[in-house]
């Protein structure tokens, strides 16, 4: 059939008319809605209750059937899908669950005949809120049923749980603020009182991986048998050629890596009872380095290189360094000096003893400090092979330094800022000869040249106990320090520094195995040896 082809005018006119009814029938059902809102509601809710128990007795055996998840059909208001898990026995406990299931998965018919009676008293957006509220009402209510449900279940197990734990926490609250809170910590230093805290260590665990060289090596550091920076090398040194000579590789691994690994216990345990120095981080550094070349050797030929290897480094990097420092401060040696020194260094008193030998007629001030007194040690040492010396301690270095020709001094290493970490009390000396214009020259092997930049002795040093300031040796027992029962003072602090930093302008020279060098030269040795440091 050919329809007849409207005009564009006669269409205009349709769609005009057909907007002028729909304007009409908006403000007449607006009008009616006041009238019959009442009437309207009432047979809304019937309507909906009898939906509602039908649709719900259907879901109801569905779910006891199939036990699956029911998704809601899309009404006509904007309502979001979500899919709720409805066990029988819920649905038939809980009313307003099944109400809410019995909404979301009503027939399309119901759902148009509900929307169009609630369109007619409320708007949408109330039926959103209204629908809303009542959905999140009942999570809650199923929420707390869920809630007592566990409470009762697990009312009995969890008291002592409870209990256990809020101990161990108080335990643990102790225990740190024992350590933490000591009021005579200064702050400047709490750093350094915690490294000290947490690397303390009394005795090895039993049947522990670290071989029996070590401990004993470990007991010498803590009880100060073994002092000193190249004692302390050469006695690490020859402890970790004991441990390679019993190493045995263990199943399923590479030699080198397992030796590694065990080195690595070690230090960390010597560590533990003495942070290792610069000479000692050094030397270990040049052994892992050399390890690393050796991976396609067999055991054996590993262990040999490696013996080997320890027993040139001490020959070379520590006694042909001290025999070449030697000779040339001896040259520096006229007769009839004064030689002031401080504490005991191993390499100063070779160099002393030597020139003696050589002829060279002079004489020694040893000036100690306390708590720990080592300068007794070095005058023993040179008065033994025949040197005339002198003791006093540091607070009469002032008095004693005019007469003073030249200043030996020991160091613990040398920083890459040409600053030199050495015995507190170092810097005092090389300040008050610098006062009174004596020449400072600092005896120190390459090998203990250190790559830190320090200007102060706060950031990186070693604390010692503050009691070895007090328990100071006497020949009267009766007699007690004044600082005996200085804990029982909030107020007094004592602080027991073992090491500090001495500034390169009051150094005049060091001396090294390469030769005279000033201050400023520590990074050229750095990067002449980068093997060894």
């Amino acid at each position: 059939m050919n329809f007849p082809q409207k005009t564009r005018e006669e269409v205009k006119a349709e769609r005009e008319a057909k907007k002028a009814a729909k304007a009409a029938a908006k403000t007449s059902k607006g009008k009616s809605n006041k009238v019959a809102n009442n009437n309207v509601k009432t047979n809304c809710k019937i309507s909906e209750k009898n939906v509602e128990r039908d649709v719900a007795r259907e879901n109801v055996n569905k779910v006891a059937e199939t036990n699956i998840k029911s998704k809601p059909l899309a009404a006509g208001c904007d309502i979001s899908e979500k899919s709720t898990k409805i066990d029988a026995d819920t649905t038939v406990r809980d009313s307003q669950p099944t109400r809410d299931v019995s909404e979301e998965n009503a027939n399309p018919s119901s759902n148009v005949a509900t929307q169009d009676c609630a369109s007619a008293g409320k708007s949408k957006a109330e039926l959103r809120a209204e629908r809303r509220a009542k959905q999140e009402a009942q999570r809650a209510a199923k929420q707390q049923q869920l809630l007592a449900k566990d409470n009762t279940k697990t009312k009995e197990p969890v008291k002592p749980h409870v209990e256990t734990i809020s101990e161990c926490a108080g335990t643990k609250d102790v225990k740190k603020s024992a350590i933490k809170e000591d009021p005579h910590q200064l702050s400047l230093f709490k750093h350094l009182y915690h490294e000290r805290e947490s690397s303390r260590i009394d005795l090895a665990p039993v049947n522990s991986s670290i071989h029996p060289a070590i401990v004993r090596l470990g007991v010498r550091y803590a009880s100060k048998v073994i002092v000193g920076s190249n004692a302390r090398c050469v006695a690490l040194l020859a402890a970790v050629k004991q441990v390679v000579e019993d190493f045995e590789k263990p199943a399923q691994a590479d030699f080198v890596r397992g030796l590694e690994t065990c080195l690595k216990k070690s230090l960390a345990y010597l560590h533990h009872c003495r942070p290792l120095a610069v000479s000692q981080q050094n030397a270990m550094r040049h052994l892992k380095l050399q390890m690393t070349r050796f991976s396609s050797l067999s055991d054996e030929n590993v262990k040999n290189k490696l013996q080997g290897m320890i027993d040139t480094y001490i020959s070379e990097q520590i006694q042909l360094a001290d025999k070449a420092i030697s000779i040339t401060i001896r040259e520096k040696i006229s007769n009839g000096n004064v030689i002031l020194t401080y504490g005991y260094s191993s390499l100063i008193q070779k160099i002393l003893v030597e020139a003696h030998a050589a002829g060279k007629q002079f004489r020694v001030i040893v000036v100690d400090g306390r708590p720990w007194l080592e300068g007794k040690e070095q005058l023993r040492r040179l008065v033994k092979h025949g040197i005339e010396c002198s003791y006093i301690l540091i607070n009469a270095l002032s008095f004693i330094m005019p007469e003073v020709s030249k200043v030996f001094l020991g160091a613990h290493a040398i920083l890459a800022n040409g600053a030199v970490m050495s015995r507190a009390g170092t810097a005092q000396v090389a300040l008050i000869a610098k006062a009174f214009n004596v020449p400072v020259l600092v005896a120190c092997e390459t090998h203990k040249s250190s790559g830190r930049v320090l200007t102060d002795s706060i950031v990186y040093n070693e604390l010692g106990n503050a009691d070895e300031l007090v328990n100071h040796q006497s020949n009267d027992k009766s007699k007690k320090s004044l600082l005996s029962n200085w804990r029982t003072k909030k107020s007094l602090n004592l602080l027991n520094i073992t090491y500090d930093v001495t500034p390169a302008d009051l150094v005049t020279a060091v001396v090294t195995e390469l030769g005279i060098l000033p201050c400023t030269s520590v990074p050229v040795i750095l990067r002449i040896k980068p093997s060894e440091i």
